[in-house]
């Protein structure tokens, strides 16, 4: 997870080498379960095929902690080139499709998506309606991110009907109009995606700020809500009423220093690295070619772990996966609703999804052009439609700018209703039979 860091903000000086590689070993307690990184590649290379079950295991095990630093050097790396630039796609993804396996791409990306919204968005909503009765948001910001995914899931469910509609179409004609069309769709969206950047950090910056005019503000359990009136006292009681102005606006201000632990001005200037620039550059390559590595051998036990699984192969792709990957980031981004930050929340949950959409998939389908391989934006149908229901959801809680702890509740048992559904579905991948050559 990335964060934008706001144009006024400062950054500290960066640390020494020794000082960052302590940062590095002390970033989470995660790094526990780096020694399964030599015993995954030693079960690989020994006993590929043999005992696919336990290198799945003891590979996905290495690969959270190695998520956890990717994610921790992301971060410090954004501090200085910002969140575009910090990094765009897993490891996984890119080695799935090295390998071809395209169905492993597209089910990740779209499991990626509906965790963010439903599940973690759903985990924030709840968990902050227990300590407020109302929590605010910006209101035109969410808006224009839920037509942002919007746009997203018509470009996945297009290709898909037009592949379902052209039933009489010759195979290698319908091939390569719907690789055309991945292509120039996806093109649509990176532009798409440009534009939004452009809007979110210049031309309309404060709308994603938590001063956002649009913002409404948090309420607790038990405290009356204030009605904006207009003021009726009469002229002669000016002193007074200027006097209970001040007192209520310390008041608001001691409640919002209450609430937010009132952070020292300086803080929000400037931003102290944890890392040095080299070191963190240093430890993306180092943890790319070990994820890289690592999620080769996951992958290939995929196939033989199933054989004996008790739910499908949707089920691991689509739902285990992105949450096991991402479980030590989605408790932070939970903590952080419970302290009154829910704009932040939204902003990590909801633009990593469009993030995701926007960017990865399309850049995703245009690496596979480049590299050769049929990588579409014609996903499987039930993935699509799952992932439009998931958006269409979240569109109707986040439309009138508050959330509490039913829209929450909400959000989450859609998630659990999607995982039933893919424990027993056995999966249509309708790109299998257009493209398979494959190879």
């Amino acid at each position: 997870m990335t964060r934008i860091l706001r144009p006024e903000q400062e950054i500290g000086p960066s640390p020494g080498v020794w000082q960052s590689l302590g940062s590095i070993l002390l970033a989470s307690w995660l790094n526990i379960l780096l020694l399964f990184i030599p015993v995954s590649w030693a079960l690989h290379f020994a006993f590929a095929g043999e005992k696919d079950t336990v290198i799945f295991v003891c590979s996905f095990l290495a690969i959270i902690p190695l998520a956890k630093l990717l994610a921790f050097a992301t971060d410090e790396l954004s501090l200085r080139v910002g969140k575009t630039l910090a990094g765009l796609l897993n490891a996984t993804l890119i080695i799935s499709l090295v390998k071809c396996e395209l169905q492993i791409v597209q089910s990740a990306l779209v499991g990626s998506i509906l965790s963010n919204l439903l599940l973690v968005l759903g985990l924030c909503f709840f968990a902050g309606g227990i300590r407020f009765q109302e929590q605010g948001f910006g209101q035109m910001a969410s808006q224009l991110d839920s037509s942002l995914l919007a746009i997203s899931v018509i470009s996945v469910l297009l290709p898909a009907a037009y592949h379902f509609s052209v039933v009489n179409a010759i195979q290698n004609d319908e091939t390569s109009d719907i690789l055309n069309v991945s292509h120039g769709t996806s093109i649509i969206l990176l532009f798409i995606y440009i534009s939004y950047l452009v809007f979110k950090l210049f031309s309309h910056a404060s709308l994603y700020t938590d001063e956002g005019e649009d913002k409404i503000k948090s309420t607790r359990y038990g405290v009356k809500k204030h009605q904006d009136e207009p003021a009726m006292e009469p002229q002669n009681t000016g002193m007074a009423s200027s006097a209970t102005s001040t007192s209520v606006a310390h008041r608001a201000e001691d409640d919002r220093d209450t609430e937010s632990g009132s952070a020292d001005p300086k803080e929000e200037e400037a931003k102290q690295p944890q890392m040095g620039v080299w070191v963190t550059v240093g430890l993306l390559n180092v943890v790319t070619v070990l994820v890289a590595i690592t999620a080769e051998c996951l992958v290939d036990s995929i196939d033989g772990m199933m054989s004996n699984s008790p739910f499908s192969k949707e089920f691991l792709e689509v739902i285990l996966l992105p949450i096991l990957c991402h479980i030590s980031d989605d408790v932070t981004i939970v903590r952080t609703s419970v302290q009154d930050e829910l704009n932040l929340s939204i902003d990590i949950t909801v633009g990593s999804s469009i993030q995701m959409s926007l960017v990865v998939i399309p850049f995703t389908v245009t690496l596979g052009w480049i590299m050769g391989k049929p990588m579409t934006l014609l996903f499987d149908p039930y993935e699509s439609v799952a992932m439009f229901l998931a958006v269409i959801t979240v569109n109707y809680v986040v439309q009138d700018g508050k959330s509490n702890w039913a829209e929450g509740m909400i959000l989450m048992c859609l998630y659990v209703i999607l995982c039933v559904t893919f424990w027993f579905y056995p999966g249509n991948n309708p790109s299998g039979d257009l493209f398979a050559t494959c190879v």
